[in-house]
């Protein structure tokens, strides 16, 4: 993909030279609010962007794909609070542009689906910028396909109506208009119009729609915070009377088909607000995860990583590695941090000579494998010291030249054990891990704020630091621990361990997780919180 991206690049400095050297601002959807809906150019704009200007109904994990320095505008708009006006924005995107920068206003949707997109563009044109648009998929559509809901149909309809309900009923022209899409057949899906939704409902219903007409109100689609109510054309406004934006309406037949066709809403996950952990470079592989499910897994990075403190010593390490017999490698942070030197060293994956690879876990070795080497040895229970055993099956450890890069400070039982058994060990700091100071993602106000079901911890420097925020913790929290050590850890901070995943990586706390909220067989309650039974070995966890 990365090679595919590096084509692209060259393709548009050879399309748009100009572009390259005058700025440009790029208008691009950020969809209905799942991360998976963004589109691939979307990402990659957001990944080359100088600036971006964002909204409200953006996600917020898109910030990631930004490059390092980039600045980071919030422009968003709530009923009643604007953070900028629309004229300013504009003036933003203009200044910005025409400074040389590559600009990305990030807009909820699609940028012209009632996102101002189209007043933005002609800004823009006007002031004689380079622009692009780059479709979204609209909440218009999607929130419906999450909640169930086709807004086609043939055995139903073949007319789909989208509609503002922004303006006020009581207007003379609003009424009209109101009243003409009341008269068109098929569904119709109305966006911002949560708060005139009893005055438009009867204006439909004056115009002659039928008040049995089966209606939806979908809220923050797509996500793991998802809510649905149905009713109809007469009772939909005092059924979501409780509802707050953002919120689509969908009206007509189709929506009966919802109990049949559900299916977001009845994963195994769906509406458990989960908090992530683990260091931003790490969080996306379980965050994707546990969301397939249908939660609401939303990043709290507490830990980031960085570079090895000692980096001449890690690079004099790294470009003598070829003199090992075996590299033992017991994290992905460890694999990743010795092949980006190793590269930055060698041209050659052949430098790195006849040495043996050994790996402990299965996130570790496909690691490995993805930089084109093969892992001589992976023992069967993913923890440190089990490597021991595992290579002993292979081979004497008597005077074998071992490379171990690994976090710094981290346990020494392997070190002391393989030394012990006569191996010749360099135990290098390869990173680090250090806390987290930044709240880009807005997990840590959101925990805040909202709290959370579940918060999973996948080494013990994430509950550490997690501790240290000293965040309130709402009542209910349950703590998910990937292994033994960090649970011993969390329960020297005073924290429960409600889940241990029996197998220590990211697949085996995302099936500890589903486990633990499963319902019996017949659907009268969750389990209640037990910590599986486990063996005290300890995991690498790194």
């Amino acid at each position: 993909m990365e090679g595919c991206f590096t084509r692209l690049d060259l393709l548009e400095k050879s399309l748009h030279p100009l572009r390259m050297s005058h700025g440009i601002c790029y208008l691009v959807g950020a969809g209905p609010g799942d991360p998976l809906l963004l589109t691939l150019k979307g990402r990659q704009c957001l990944e080359r962007a100088d600036v971006i200007v964002y909204d409200y109904l953006s996600n917020p994990v898109f910030l990631n794909f930004a490059k390092p320095g980039a600045r980071l505008q919030f422009a968003g708009k709530k009923a009643g609070q604007h953070s900028l006006s629309q004229a300013e924005i504009n003036a933003l995107l203009i200044g910005e542009t025409k400074s040389g920068k590559t600009v990305v206003r990030l807009k909820g949707g699609d940028p012209y689906l009632f996102g101002r997109g189209g007043e933005e563009a002609s800004a823009l044109a006007e002031a004689g910028c380079a622009f692009e648009v780059v479709p979204g998929v609209t909440s218009a559509i999607a929130a419906a396909a999450y909640a169930g809901i086709p807004v086609t149909h043939r055995d139903h309809n073949t007319v789909l109506t989208i509609f503002t309900g922004h303006e006020d009923p009581a207007n003379s022209g609003a009424s009209e208009k109101y009243a003409a899409i009341a008269r068109t057949p098929g569904t119709k899906v109305m966006l911002m119009g949560l708060r005139q939704l009893e005055a438009i409902t009867e204006k439909f219903q004056e115009a002659g729609m039928a008040p049995e007409t089966p209606a939806a109100l979908v809220r923050w689609a797509s996500t793991g915070r998802q809510e649905t109510v149905t009713g109809t054309l007469r009772d939909i406004a005092s059924q979501g009377a409780a509802f707050q934006p953002p919120a689509v309406a969908v009206f007509g037949s189709v929506v009966a088909l919802r109990p049949q066709l559900a299916w977001f809403e009845k994963l195994p996950l769906f509406g458990k607000r989960i908090a992530v952990t683990r260091s931003p470079e790490q969080a996306g592989d379980l965050i994707s995860q546990l969301r397939a499910l249908g939660a609401d897994a939303f990043e709290m990075p507490t830990i980031r990583i960085e570079p090895a403190p000692d980096k001449r010593e890690f690079y004099e390490t790294v470009a003598y590695s070829h003199s090992y017999e075996w590299i033992l490698f017991t994290s992905t942070n460890a694999v990743e941090a010795f092949f980006k030197v190793f590269y930055e060293i060698y041209q050659d994956a052949r430098s790195l000579g006849a040495v043996r690879i050994a790996a402990v876990g299965p996130e570790t070795a496909e690691r490995i494998r993805s930089y084109r080497f093969q892992v001589d040895v992976q023992p069967e229970k993913y923890v440190a010291t089990e490597i021991l055993k595992a290579l002993q099956k292979e081979t004497s450890v008597e005077n074998l030249k071992i490379l171990l890069p690994r976090a710094e400070g981290a346990r020494e039982i392997l070190v002391q054990e393989l030394t012990r058994l006569g191996a010749i060990v360099d135990d290098v700091s390869a990173y680090r891990t250090v806390p987290e100071t930044v709240d880009v993602s807005g997990g840590i106000r959101r925990f805040r704020e909202e709290g959370a079901d579940l918060i999973t911890f996948t080494s013990s420097s994430t509950a550490e630091n997690f501790v240290a925020l000293d965040l309130p913790r709402p009542p209910g929290l349950c703590h998910a621990s990937i292994g033994p050590v960090t649970s011993k850890t969390m329960k020297n901070l005073g924290l429960s361990v409600d889940i241990e995943a029996r197998e220590h990586h990211v697949a085996g706390l995302v099936a500890a997780i589903v486990k633990f909220y499963a319902k019996p067989a017949d659907g009268s309650a969750e389990n209640p919180k037990v910590r599986p039974a486990n063996g005290a070995l300890p995991d690498a966890e790194g």
